[in-house]
């Protein structure tokens, strides 16, 4: 990609270009933000350093490309962590900067950033380009400092410090000292006081004055005078302030001309500085308009829609889906199911702020782009102040079983305590997500992870060596995200979801399988030694085959983890630890008598009074204890069958419930798996299981009686819950949590 590189004049914003370059990128411009009034070395500012910025102007010939810059008009307007665009706000500058930038250079499609830790900066680069149609890079996110500052003295970055603000650093011994030379001491205030080596905390600033980027020349500082802004004798605050300096060229190398730097921008403009005054703040203000594509609710009716609920009150799922659809496109079909989704929470006083986490399934992967178009007028930022849901998207096979080309599964909470994570900028991290989907929401204890493919985060391309390369890359991904919540997937997963697309092959799911283990048992032993975990869970893994999955990866990894809240001082158990203490007996249960088998079939995680998930596979040797149980000789059909499947699983969901003292009011899904394969329509096998509900229901009042069904049918290839038997006849996935 063409890049525009965001430059202050510290070492982290030109390491940041460095590791552009590193990774192909082309940094083709520079962009810098000034104080109005040239005299002022600092401004009151959490966004913009601009210490040292009368130097920063000879970087366009150091580095042989044009240099934009914009003196700040604006003040920090927005205080909170969520930027939306705010009239007179300093990020506006930044937008009227790098609009111009993109309209004098066409060709340019991203912007580089040195934001290593800073949530605040990284969130409005990426308001700014995402605004503009710009990808945000951010190639030092989330790297270990002490590691980060050593690598960028290896490479040659000499940088100076132009600002000290600490416990440890004296103005007087420490401005204008090279980096290199105050590592050590550094690393020192970082064991004594925790202070950030890289000073992402505000412990210092830095001015580059040669690096690999400066081809042409070098800046050398000739006179400097030191400023003390605060005499505190525990942290002292001063600044360097430049009096004289020149650029000193290095040894002859091939001339600008001779690169291909043009890129739709004038050659004679190459090397130049470039003052961007063509817009007040107030023009800047874009008027956005997303388009109205929601269908007239009357609209709906024409189509055969149905609906699923779970009836937990606080936090809930729906599910809707077309039967028989007569669209051939995926984004007509969408749009009905969305538009009524969207109904639905409406008229239940929520909107899709509320929605935590959301399952897209479809017909065809080759139409993701399609459907995404469509989602993306639905769930949008600015519709989703607190966070846009975290998200899946897998292909099921929906025609097949007289489904529509869309399938939509939502997780709906009725308060707004959810914490969501979205990085949209690529980095070494993990995999962004570019759009109006987030890497993960933790709401209520319960971290819900988007889907995780196999791919390395600063190219964003699927790894090479196949289907187990492929789960060990989306386990590191799932696992960096993790510990953004200060979690492990080593000791606090609850369940995994492990989809594997039909072109992965047998062998290769039972060998990721066994690298899933050893993951897990090697990073385990470093998170119970560093983070004193009072417990670590049993996870429940559910394996799931499907035609396809996004970028036509082998395998897509979906993590449910427990983020223990602090002030909670409940006891965490492990399901081992959990004894059937109590089940009381209904008349539901008198067709079937306890046997040794109905363990066998189950998984289950349950972290103590607070969340239940479980796992129950009916698979062909299950089904026929199942029938046989019974002793019914009546049992011969394929949907008589599948009854008596479905009353079992009732029965035994209901039993892992009340043992471990759950309600099915604290269910928040209830998810059924079917292979395609059985020759038996979605409908069909949802009114058979909706039969059993009722009876359910009737018999032992433990379920609320609904107009919909409380659970929700998904086809697919096959469902296991391990990699050596997924030939489920019917796989039950089940969550609960208490209020």
């Amino acid at each position: 990609m063409k890049v525009v590189g965001l430059v202050s004049g510290g070492k982290d914003s030109c390491f940041a270009m460095m590791k552009c370059l590193e990774y192909g990128h082309e940094v083709v411009a520079l962009a810098n933000l000034l104080p109005a009034n040239d005299s002022v070395d600092e401004l009151d500012s959490y966004m913009y350093q601009t210490v040292g910025h009368q130097i920063v102007v000879s970087y366009a010939n150091c580095m042989g490309l044009p240099l934009f810059r914009r003196k700040i008009q604006g003040s920090t307007r927005r205080h909170d962590l969520s930027y939306n665009k705010t009239t007179g706000d300093e990020v506006e500058d930044m937008y009227i900067l790098l609009k111009e930038v993109k309209k004098q250079i066409p060709s340019i499609t991203a912007v580089s950033s040195g934001a290593i830790a800073s949530d605040y900066q990284r969130l409005r680069v990426e308001n700014v380009c995402s605004r503009l149609g710009l990808v945000s890079l951010a190639y030092l996110w989330k790297l270990d400092q002490s590691m980060l500052l050593q690598q960028m003295i290896d490479t040659g970055i000499v940088a100076i410090t132009v600002k000290v603000a600490a416990i440890g650093l004296d103005p007087s011994k420490h401005l204008g000292k090279e980096m290199s030379h105050l590592w050590p001491h550094l690393l020192k205030l970082n064991e004594l006081y925790g202070s950030n080596i890289c000073g992402e905390g505000g412990e210092y600033e830095t001015l580059t004055l040669d690096c690999p980027l400066f081809k042409y020349a070098r800046i050398v500082l000739d006179e400097f005078q030191l400023v003390l802004h605060d005499s505190n004798s525990i942290a002292p605050v001063g600044i360097l302030h430049p009096l004289a300096f020149h650029c000193e060229d290095k040894l002859p190398s091939a001339s600008v001309s001779d690169v291909n730097r043009t890129n739709g921008f004038c050659p004679e403009n190459t090397g130049s500085v470039i003052d961007v005054q063509t817009e007040s703040l107030e023009i800047a203000e874009e008027k956005s308009h997303t388009p109205d594509v929601a269908l007239d609710l009357a609209q709906l009716e024409n189509h055969k829609l149905h609906i699923s609920k779970t009836t937990k009150e606080n936090t809930f799922s729906i599910s809707c889906w077309l039967q028989d659809s007569t669209k051939v496109s995926v984004s007509d079909d969408l749009k009905i199911i969305l538009t009524k989704i969207e109904s639905e929470l409406n008229e239940a006083g929520f909107s899709w702020e509320n929605v935590v986490y959301i399952h897209l399934y479809i017909s065809d992967m080759n139409m993701f782009s399609i459907a995404n178009e469509t989602y993306v007028n639905f769930i949008t930022q600015e519709k989703c102040h607190f966070g846009v849901p975290s998200r899946s998207t897998i292909e099921v096979p929906l025609l097949q079983v007289g489904l529509g080309n869309a399938y939509v599964e939502v997780l709906v909470a009725n308060d707004q305590s959810k914490k969501v994570l979205h990085v949209q900028s690529i980095s070494s991290w993990a995999p962004s997500c570019i759009g109006p989907y987030s890497q993960a929401t933790l709401h209520k204890e319960t971290l819900h992870m988007a889907g995780q493919l196999g791919l390395d985060p600063p190219t964003m391309s699927l790894c090479d060596g196949g289907p187990v390369s492929e789960l060990e890359q989306a386990l590191i991904n799932s696992e960096a995200i993790a510990k953004s919540f200060n979690c492990s997937i080593s000791t606090s997963a609850i369940l995994f979801v492990i989809y594997c697309s039909k072109s992965t092959s047998p062998l290769d799911i039972i060998s990721m399988q066994e690298k899933h283990n050893e993951i897990l048992n090697q990073i385990k032993p470093l998170n119970l030694k560093y983070n004193h975990l009072s417990g670590v869970l049993n996870p429940v893994f559910l394996y799931v085959l499907v035609p396809d999955l996004p970028k036509r990866a082998f395998v897509e990894v979906k993590p449910v983890l427990f983020v223990e809240d602090d002030t909670n001082t409940e006891e965490v158990v492990n399901d081992h630890d959990m004894s059937d203490q109590k089940h009381e007996v209904n008349p539901f249960d008198s067709c079937f008598q306890p046997e040794k088998w109905h363990d066998e079939c189950l998984q289950k995680c349950v972290v103590h009074g607070r969340i239940c998930a479980a796992v129950l596979s009916i698979t062909t040797e299950i089904a026929d204890k199942i029938c046989s149980s019974v002793g019914d000789n009546l049992i011969v059909t394929a949907e008589k069958k599948l009854e008596q499947i479905a009353k079992f699983c009732l029965y035994r969901l209901d039993k892992v419930l009340s043992q471990n003292y759950f309600s099915w009011d604290d269910v928040m899904n209830l998810r059924i798996y079917f292979p395609a394969s059985s020759n038996i329509s979605h409908e069909t096998l949802s009114l058979i299981i909706r039969s059993k509900f009722d009876e359910f229901s009737e018999k032992t009042k433990k379920v609320k009686t609904c107009e919909e069904p409380v659970f929700n049918v998904v086809p697919v290839i096959s469902a296991g819950s391990s990699a050596t038997s997924m030939d489920d006849i019917i796989t039950c996935e089940l969550f609960a949590r208490k209020s």
